[in-house]
C-alpha cells in the first residue's frame, strides 16, 4: 500500500509524516485489512487531537511561549479530523450505494 493519498503532502507539508497511513505489523502470514488502516488513521488523528489540546492547555496557563505553535497544532488537527470524515463519508455513501443496488 502507498503511504500518499492523492496530493495531501502538497496541501499540508508535514501531515503526512505526523499522521500514519503506515498499516500495523501484520499478526500472521496473510495481509493486513482494511479496517487495521483505518483503526491506524484514527489512532493518528486522535494523536492529533490529544496533541492540540495539550499545547491549548499550556496556551491557557501561560507556559506556551509562541501562541503560532498553539494554532499551528489546533489547525493540523482540525484539518486532518476534516479528512476522516470526508473519508467516512465516501465510505457511507459507497456502502449506501451498494445497499441500494439491485441483485
Amino acid at each position: 500500500m502507498s503511504g500518499t493519498i492523492g496530493n495531501v503532502g502538497r496541501v499540508i507539508p508535514g501531515l503526512q509524516n505526523r499522521v500514519q497511513f503506515t498499516p500495523p505489523e501484520p499478526k500472521s502470514d496473510k495481509e493486513v485489512g482494511f479496517g487495521d488502516v483505518l483503526g491506524n488513521m484514527i489512532n493518528s488523528v486522535n494523536d492529533l487531537q490529544n496533541d492540540a489540546a495539550k499545547t491549548q492547555e499550556l496556551a491557557a496557563t501561560g507556559e506556551a511561549a509562541d501562541l503560532h505553535d498553539v494554532m499551528i497544532s489546533l489547525e493540523k488537527a482540525g484539518v486532518a479530523m476534516d479528512l476522516l470524515m470526508e473519508i467516512r463519508n465516501k465510505l457511507v455513501d459507497a456502502f449506501q450505494s451498494l445497499v441500494k443496488m439491485p441483485m
